[in-house]
């Protein structure tokens, strides 16, 4: 399933080109730093077990990737995966003393891994900016092993009405903080856009399912404002 925004030649790596040297501070303000709350929830629903493996897609800085390390004792091996070369270098010095961690730039549609050779896949606020959601899930299945777990964190539709009303008129804000945080408005007239045009949470599901992925759940966090899904590879 291609997405229209993300196909325009070159935007999507332009927008990260202009924001990832603050992109760690921006998230904190978008979200008032519920980000690192719901990054917290993924890694406990995925309760990963020690010297177990993980890619993680669109890793951005890496946020994951510390938080599955300091769950397993960093018993862990990571291969961390971003199409940015800024997010890459930025994630590397942020991370520094985790020497268990690989860094590729890479896209999520093309991933440069063997097929069978993780336990766990995760991607987060990244299936949103790929080209190509169902090519995505499709590697994501290529790339775990047998009996291996996919989680994806990311912007979702909101269930309660008057929620979704308060969330769409702060939305409307966001570019004027990016103005003010980073010096930049179009990127997060971008965020916003693809926020508003990207699937719903039974669709998603039915691209996994699509994709191979058993037991397909989803899990929403904030009303609905994220969702984290869930399936395995048996």
């Amino acid at each position: 399933m291609q997405q229209y925004l993300q196909n325009k030649k070159g935007l999507v790596q332009s927008v990260f080109d202009r924001v990832y040297n603050k992109y760690d501070l921006m998230n904190d303000f978008m979200s008032l730093g519920i980000h690192r709350i719901w990054k917290k929830n993924l890694i406990n629903m995925m309760n990963p077990s020690l010297n177990s493996s993980l890619i993680d897609v669109a890793c951005g800085t890496g946020d994951i990737g510390k938080l599955f390390l300091e769950n397993t004792k960093s018993t862990a091996n990571i291969l961390c995966i971003d199409p940015n070369k800024g997010m890459i270098t930025k994630g590397k010095k942020k991370l520094f003393k985790y020497k268990n961690i690989n860094w590729i730039i890479a896209n999520a549609e093309k991933l440069p891994a063997l097929d069978n050779s993780f336990d766990y896949y995760t991607i987060s606020f990244g299936l949103r900016n790929t080209k190509d959601i169902s090519k995505s899930i499709s590697e994501a299945y290529r790339v775990l092993k047998p009996g291996g777990r996919f989680l994806c964190l990311e912007f979702s539709k909101i269930m309660n009405s008057n929620l979704n009303y308060i969330y769409k008129n702060y939305s409307k804000l966001i570019p004027f903080i990016g103005n003010i945080v980073v010096g930049e408005k179009e990127p997060y007239e971008y965020l916003v856009k693809s926020i508003e045009n990207f699937v719903n949470q039974e669709e998603l599901i039915s691209i996994m399912k699509e994709n191979k992925f058993k037991k397909c759940t989803y899990r929403n966090l904030s009303g609905g404002i994220v969702s984290i899904h869930s399936g395995w590879k048996f």
